[in-house]
């Protein structure tokens, strides 16, 4: 089973609803070497769902000291796929470490590879 980390608008019940038909239940966790900014949002549908038109993006940092808290969620490969629907261009999904040891995929700024 998938792990996914989330650290912005798939942690809001809303989003996870209009993206999963169910409400995730996850555990707190940090992302290790990275750091966090905003995003302006311009797909609709993706405005629609989570209520923002900024949503946070993440770039690897490489310092081991730059943490992001979040949530890391148990979902399914239909599930993730959901999510890959749900992320706009500006996102790319690599598998990262956490700060509970466990590896995550997680969206992170396209362009960047994780850890």
């Amino acid at each position: 089973m998938p792990k996914l980390f989330s650290y912005g608008t798939l942690q809001q019940d809303n989003v996870q609803l209009a993206t999963f038909g169910r409400l995730l239940h996850g555990s707190p966790a940090q992302l290790i070497g990275f750091k966090q900014e905003m995003l302006a949002i311009r797909d609709a549908e993706v405005v629609r769902a989570s209520g923002k038109t900024h949503h946070p993006i993440v770039r690897s940092s490489a310092n081991p000291q730059d943490c992001v808290a979040g949530s890391v969620f148990d979902i399914s490969d239909a599930e993730l796929e959901q999510a890959d629907r749900y992320e706009v261009d500006d996102y790319q999904r690599v598998e990262a470490l956490l700060d509970t040891g466990e590896r995550a995929w997680v969206y992170i700024a396209a362009g960047r590879k994780g850890r």
